[in-house]
């Protein structure tokens, strides 16, 4: 049914568990996984600032991945990993659309009532732009 899942992880126990939902299906119809990990402008400045001597930056974004990696890896699933920079949301969006990917399976966020009515959740804002059908994974 789906041959190409599109996992939105950023190493969170909600993204962990989307990736066990996105293990599921891709078993059960020989599908490609593609991971993907968006470095935030916003927080590259700070990432940079605090790790300004350390050539191993792109290790420490890796390292976040470790857990999700682990078990794609482990579950004998067709996956890549991809790293993408710019907002979240957005991000996520164009890569989906532009890919044609058949579904895009992300965590939700637990975001406050504020928090959510003023910004939204990068879940809520792939969910309405993707052009193909997205799994928010609680």
């Amino acid at each position: 049914m789906y041959n190409k899942i599109l996992l939105a992880a950023d190493g969170s126990d909600h993204s962990i568990r989307a990736a066990e939902n996105a293990i599921l299906i891709a078993n059960s119809s020989h599908t490609k996984i593609e991971v993907v990990y968006v470095v935030d402008h916003n927080k590259v400045k700070s990432d940079v600032l605090e790790n300004w001597n350390s050539p191993d930056i792109g290790d420490k974004r890796r390292f976040r991945l470790r857990d999700i990696e682990k078990i794609v890896k482990n579950s004998g699933v067709v996956y890549e990993i991809t790293f993408l920079h710019g907002e979240p949301g957005p991000t996520i969006v164009n890569y989906a659309n532009k890919n044609q990917f058949d579904l895009v399976i992300i965590g939700s966020r637990g975001l406050n009532a504020l928090q959510e009515f003023v910004l939204g959740s990068v879940s809520h804002k792939v969910a309405k732009r993707a052009n193909c059908p997205v799994l928010i994974v609680k």
